[in-house]
């Protein structure tokens, strides 16, 4: 069992931190929560999520890149988040990086004990970096995705989904949204 450090820490000591550590773990407002395990039909949907985003890079042949869950974004000094999937675009990060500093698109399946923390902290959080241009919420159960897109500065456009495609503009991909719900095996 990992001892979770008692002092508010910045995401620098954050980081330095967890790169030892077994398990996962994010980091609000200088404190270290760890992340609990994941159901089945959650891990399905989050790697389906990950293999659409990174077909769709594919297939419109730009240079941005899909990373999965592991991935630090740098809220604030004191805040680090993990979602489950990313894109960002430009060169390649270095395969040592542990942080993504300008991600276009992030994505969190939904958890039940993180539900409220997805829609409410982690929305105004990645939403506080200009790079992020897309944010969904991916309901792990059934068919339903929220889309948050950047409009005009700061103005969010919010867009509730059951089917069908959604233009991830920038950077230039589509994704259909039933590429997300892998089919019962």
């Amino acid at each position: 069992m990992v001892a979770l450090p008692q002092h508010k820490m910045t995401v620098d000591e954050y980081l330095s931190w967890a790169e030892g550590q077994p398990g996962r773990y994010e980091l609000y407002g200088g404190v270290v929560y760890a992340m609990t395990p994941e159901r089945a039909q959650h891990a399905k949907v989050k790697f389906a999520v990950q293999t659409a985003l990174a077909t769709a890079i594919k297939q419109a042949g730009i240079p941005c890149h899909m990373l999965p869950d592991g991935m630090t974004l740098r809220v604030d000094e004191h805040t680090a988040h993990e979602p489950d999937a990313l894109v960002y675009c430009g060169e390649k990060l270095p395969g040592s990086a542990i942080e993504i500093p300008n991600p276009v698109i992030v994505v969190e399946v939904l958890f039940p004990s993180t539900r409220y923390i997805d829609a409410s902290a982690k929305l105004a959080g990645y939403f506080s970096r200009p790079s992020v241009q897309h944010y969904l919420i991916v309901d792990p159960d059934k068919p339903l995705v929220v889309h948050h897109k950047r409009e005009d500065g700061n103005t969010l456009k919010t867009r509730i989904l059951h089917e069908g495609n959604i233009p991830l503009i920038p950077p230039g991909i589509e994704v259909d949204i039933g590429d997300f719900y892998p089919a019962a095996a």
